[in-house]
């Protein structure tokens, strides 16, 4: 409920971009980021830059090279959401801040109840996705193998 003391607690006029994280939001995510790989250089990138361009992206649903100059370049953004994609950081920040929202509303931290459309359950009497790939790539199969291939050899 919008009461006086969310108001200012949700407020980001004080931001450079609406998408930025403040300083409460960047000590929750900041300790579920990798550190830099041992060896090689230092790590000279503002990695809470990165993680503003990120959510710069994901709240305005621009293109990568659409992303303002004051933030981390695009290409160090995309490698480090690339690398976070791959190594499960990503899924480990949304699992964390996900948990922690649900027992700050007083849930459970897992729910407890799942929704099934019949969308959903006609998709899967047909067999999915699996029937769904089969019906729109052709058969592979040898003439051999699907008898259609003649037995007998040519008459000279």
């Amino acid at each position: 409920m919008w009461t006086v003391e969310n108001r200012g607690r949700y407020d980001r006029s004080g931001l450079r971009h609406p998408s930025d994280l403040t300083d409460d939001e960047w000590r929750l995510v900041e300790p579920l980021i990798p550190p830099a790989k041992k060896g090689g250089n230092k790590r000279s990138v503002d990695v809470r830059e990165v993680v503003n361009g990120l959510m710069y992206i994901l709240s305005t649903g621009c293109q990568w090279r659409a992303l303002p100059k004051d933030l981390a370049p695009r290409s160090t953004a995309y490698d480090y959401f690339a690398r976070w994609d791959w190594d499960g950081t990503l899924a480990r920040i949304h699992e964390v801040l996900y948990r922690a929202c649900r027992e700050q509303a007083g849930r459970e931290t897992s729910p407890t109840a799942a929704i099934v459309d019949s969308q959903s359950v006609k998709s899967a009497e047909k067999g999915g996705i699996t029937s769904t790939r089969q019906a729109g790539t052709g058969a592979r199969r040898s003439a051999t193998r699907s008898g259609t291939s003649l037995s007998t050899r040519k008459a000279c």
